[in-house]
């Protein structure tokens, strides 16, 4: 494999708004975020990634753009960003920021121009089409829910929302405007930033037919998985994209698209692809049906593993790297989302920890998951801000859900879980604002919180010393570069799998279950290295799990 630097990286993700306050005024912010950069650096980060704090009327938490130039003022100045780049380079910090170029906010300067000339030259930036007979143009759903289409008032025209209706899509068929795009991702690349984390690109070529397809729910419409995602043609804009900023400053990309079969993954992420990394999702949405959370799926060990093995198979024989998360800002809280309330505590979010920091690829951690956050509880539907959560209620109403059954599906998948305040300490807010927070912090703060965990025993130091383990001498070409390979697969409630390279052998271990499992391994390991129970030898190759154990031995 060609070696690239940011292999061996491992990336925090802050969502800024929940981070830190630095000013009292209940919303996080880049000075905030400058104040925690010895808090990161000590967790074993290198890179971080800034969800978005462009200017926007936050309809969808800033991933509604009205000024790719601008910070946004809740979360300080451009100056402060400078500052931010400056302090974490020195160090050793890389920053990374969302690129949100499938769509923009409906405030944007462009968008403002199109309503006032829907068939002029930036009405050609936005897909805008005439309806029919009063009606849409087609019967295409939103993944917010509802139609892709909003009329324009006083006029015959649509235009189209992959998203919020204040998300208007832009129109990636005209080159002027991608010319605009790449601009600004230069501008920012030249100011320091050391890559994207690229949104929803998945969405940015639509079936130019624009034709109904038969309905596949009682609201009539029809999902986008068929006319708009990973739609052939795509990779002639990624391709353009790629030439034009990402190889001009060796800059580090990840995508969110999902769908990427074993035939696209090596022209979309291999030696010489489209991004650096894309996004393993194969295992994030298992606790439900797709894009239909009113319908939620035990998950298993069994269920996990299928999607997980075969991704990293495409990954390897694709010479490429998966990027590996087990929470953002789109999930629910990983512990809540995969094991019951009270299965939750040490052992499973330590488990979960050695997963991600030994799969194949580069580990994402999301701010709180190093120190076992959970989900929020609420008593009323209409607690929750989260603009996806109402799509999906308004769609479980259509579907005969009662109001208990939507208050059980946001409390389990709203977007919100994992934007709650982090939990920085035992005082008041947790720390995290000494004003009025944005959004509740989550009670359970006065236990599980960063101060608490800094000393001992604790899923915080866990963390660090699963990270020091990744970067050690000894076994960081192992892990960063060694191929991955199944093992004990009959095992239903056990996922394993080595990590080999050079003569070099782990074995990882990981009971997903509150029982102990009895296991056959094929080779007597030589040590114990990390654990989330006390280390002890193992001399035999019959080895009796503990209940939800994570251990990674030498073989």
């Amino acid at each position: 494999m060609k070696k690239k630097w940011w292999n061996d990286k491992i990336v925090y993700q802050i969502y800024p708004r929940s981070f830190k306050d630095s000013n009292g005024d209940g919303i996080g912010d880049l000075k905030g975020i400058t104040e925690k950069l010895d808090y990161l650096k000590g967790l074993g980060a290198d890179m971080v990634w800034i969800s978005p704090v462009y200017q926007s009327p936050m309809k969808d938490n800033g991933y509604d753009i009205s000024d790719y130039y601008a910070i946004d003022p809740i979360f300080g100045t451009m100056e402060d960003m400078d500052l931010l780049l400056e302090k974490a380079k020195e160090k050793g910090l890389k920053i990374i920021m969302d690129l949100v170029v499938n769509h923009c906010s409906s405030q944007h300067e462009w968008f403002q121009k199109a309503l006032q000339d829907p068939k002029g030259e930036y009405g050609d930036y936005f897909i805008v089409k005439e309806g029919k007979e009063g009606k849409a143009p087609n019967n295409w759903r939103s993944i917010f829910g509802g139609s892709v289409w909003e009329p324009i008032e006083g006029t015959p025209y649509y235009y189209y929302h992959t998203f919020d209706k204040e998300q208007p899509d832009l129109n990636w068929e005209n080159p002027r405007l991608r010319q605009e795009i790449y601009k600004m991702m230069n501008w920012w690349l030249e100011k320091g930033l050391a890559g994207f984390r690229v949104d929803a690109i998945t969405y940015i070529k639509k079936d130019p037919s624009y034709k109904s397809l038969p309905a596949d729910g009682a609201d009539g419409l029809v999902g986008l998985s068929e006319v708009s995602s990973n739609y052939p043609g795509i990779e002639v804009f990624l391709k353009e994209m790629r030439r034009k900023t990402f190889d001009v400053y060796d800059a580090f990309s990840v995508a969110e698209m999902s769908g990427v079969n074993a035939e696209k993954l090596r022209e979309y992420i291999g030696p010489d692809g489209l991004f650096c990394s894309i996004f393993d999702f194969s295992y994030m949405e298992l606790d439900v049906e797709l894009f239909q959370w009113y319908r939620p799926v035990k998950v298993t060990a069994a269920k996990i593993k299928e999607p997980l093995f075969e991704n990293q198979k495409m990954a390897q024989e694709a010479e490429s790297y998966l990027s590996v998360v087990m929470e953002n800002h789109d999930q629910p809280r990983s512990l809540s989302k995969w094991f019951a309330k009270e299965e939750i505590g040490y052992e499973t979010a330590a488990l979960l920890a050695v997963m991600n920091l030994t799969l194949r690829g580069i580990p994402f951690i999301y701010q709180g998951e190093e120190i076992g956050m959970e989900n929020i509880h609420f008593d009323h539907i209409h607690q929750y801000e989260d603009v996806m959560m109402w799509g999906q209620y308004q769609r479980a109403k259509q579907e005969g859900c009662t109001e208990e059954e939507c208050l059980d599906m946001a409390n389990r998948r709203s977007r919100d879980h994992a934007r709650t305040p982090m939990q920085w300490d035992d005082s008041e807010n947790a720390g995290f604002t000494t004003g009025t927070p944005w959004f509740p912090v989550n009670p359970n703060y006065k236990k599980i919180n960063a101060k608490a965990q800094e000393n001992g025993k604790s899923i915080l130091n866990f963390y660090r010393e699963l990270t020091a383990f990744r970067k050690s001498e000894e076994w960081k070409d192992v892990l960063v570069y060694g191929s991955l390979e199944p093992v004990l697969e009959k095992e239903e409630n056990v996922i394993a799998y080595k990590r080999s390279l050079d003569g070099k052998e782990l074995l990882v271990l990981l009971n997903f279950v509150n029982r102990p499992q009895k296991i056959h391994l094929e080779k007597e390991p030589k040590r114990a290295l990390i654990s989330n129970y006390p280390l002890e030898e193992i001399r035999s190759r019959e080895y009796e799990m503990k209940p939800f154990e994570a251990v990674v031995l030498e073989v």
